[in-house]
């Protein structure tokens, strides 16, 4: 009596765990079957697959599922369920008696309640020469499944997604526009292409837990193959930072840091057009605001050869004096780079006001990790920029340091923020204030950018050499 009260009470607890859940019912041949990514994420448990066998894992337990087949085995002891396992449109099935035959099999008991959705923290987008990539960071790691990815739409299925529909217009000649849109409990993630789709590769990082896809450009280069190719310099972006309602650092007598570092960097640009050949490009030519990552983004649509971001420091100690140069690394040089860097990173609070959230914004600009191919490059630029400031300006060197700065994150070739003195230094903001001054810093940049060119045209003749 007691075993059939138990066998009973099991039944009624798979029924009414099953209704609790809504796991929603799919008629495939005719028969019933559950989802295992759904039912997986209901558990809490974990799913394998592979294009024969797939594996449901809690923590305790290990079910074994073979395609096409009705046995199956549930911690290395078989068991024959009523109707075969199927694979759907990628989608692996499991017959609707798996949760009666089975679920009472796993411990801990399962189903205890509805399972929350997973919060969405932020859509990111960012376009590079040959490819581009959509972030999806969550408060918690994310399940997912590759609905289709031929024709002018790639359609990823986020399960159990929260949040409001969102979409990102891109436009960079190969996607259109990423749309986030409701699908029931998930999130369809729909990425809109100008023509033919390129390949699709997926990766997950966790610290915060993120799903990145990469969009590849038919016939494009794989990431960071640029960086070993031997090509003529051909375009400087330069990137005067700040702009428009945002006014960066101000100097004692009111000398605002996004109207010095623009001129500065005008300066630049007729220099390095006259004196060296090379075309630049400004993020931004006037009193606009440009949001951080859109200015690699301009970088990389236009394939730039450098990126040089314009910047002036500030500091607490009005006597803090001298000239650096950072590239990009997630662990920064000292306290003061990384002081630096946050100070410059709280611009994305601008863009965004409601959505701080008091995390680490070294991690959320690690994303695309593409700065790592080109962080030698970026660390020589750095060294040879540094030098030819300090040499020229006669001004101390605080020297070439390494931080987490946001706008050097995507930029998928070399790249620097250059530190052109302190504007809360009283004895600074005098000469930063002076036309001849700021002419004196704009040579030093174009004689370090002359140097970086001269040891690039000498490696490319040295390919060229050894290529014929």
């Amino acid at each position: 009596m007691r075993r059939v009260s138990l066998a009973l009470g099991l039944s009624l607890l798979v029924a009414a765990t099953t209704a609790i859940a809504g796991l929603p019912v799919i008629v495939h041949e005719g028969r019933p079957y559950i989802e295992l990514d759904r039912l997986a994420q209901t558990l809490g448990a974990t799913v394998e697959t592979g294009s024969v066998k797939a594996s449901l894992r809690t923590p305790r337990n290990v079910v074994t599922l073979t395609r096409n087949w009705s046995q199956i085995v549930v911690d290395g002891r078989p068991l024959v369920l009523d109707d075969p396992v199927r694979v759907k449109g990628g989608a692996w099935l499991v017959p609707e008696s798996f949760l009666e035959r089975v679920l009472p099999r796993l411990t801990p008991a399962p189903l205890a309640k509805t399972a929350p959705p997973t919060r969405l923290d932020e859509l990111r987008v960012r376009s590079y020469p040959s490819f581009t990539r959509v972030v999806i960071e969550t408060a918690s790691p994310l399940a997912y499944r590759i609905e289709s990815s031929a024709g002018k739409e790639a359609r990823v299925r986020l399960l159990g997604l929260g949040g409001e529909p969102r979409t990102e217009s891109l436009d960079d000649g190969f996607v259109d526009e990423v749309r986030l849109d409701r699908a029931g409990a998930d999130g369809i993630l729909r990425v809109i292409f100008t023509g033919k789709p390129g390949e699709l590769k997926t990766s997950t990082l966790s610290d915060p837990p993120r799903l990145v896809l990469d969009f590849h450009r038919p016939g494009g280069d794989a990431p960071g193959e640029r960086a070993d190719r031997a090509t003529p310099l051909r375009l400087i972006v330069l990137d005067a930072g700040h702009g428009g309602h945002d006014t960066g650092a101000t100097g004692p007598t009111g000398l605002a840091e996004k109207d010095l570092v623009l001129d500065v960097t005008r300066r630049v640009a007729k220099l390095v057009e006259s004196d060296l050949g090379v075309r630049v490009l400004l993020t931004r030519s006037d009193d606009t605001f440009i949001a951080l990552r859109d200015r690699t983004s301009i970088a990389n649509r236009e394939r730039g050869d450098l990126f040089v971001s314009i910047h002036a420091n500030a500091h607490r100690q009005i006597d803090s004096a001298g000239v650096e140069t950072y590239f990009l690394s997630s662990e920064a040089t000292d306290s003061n780079a990384r002081q630096a860097a946050a100070v410059e990173n709280s611009v994305v609070q601008l863009e965004n006001p409601a959505g701080g959230r008091g995390r680490d914004i070294v991690k959320a600009i690690l994303w695309d990790l593409a700065q790592s191919t080109f962080q030698v490059e970026s660390s020589r630029l750095a060294e040879i920029v540094q030098d030819s400031m300090t040499r020229s300006l006669r001004i101390p060197n605080r020297g070439v340091k390494q931080a987490g700065f946001y706008v050097l994150g995507g930029a998928a070739m070399p790249a620097v923020l250059v530190e052109i003195g302190f504007v809360t230094n009283p004895r600074e903001e005098r000469r930063l204030r002076e036309a001849r001054y700021r002419d004196d810093i704009a040579r030093a940049i174009l004689a370090g950018l002359a140097e970086y060119k001269r040891h690039w045209d000498q490696r490319m003749r040295a390919a060229d050499m050894r290529s014929r």
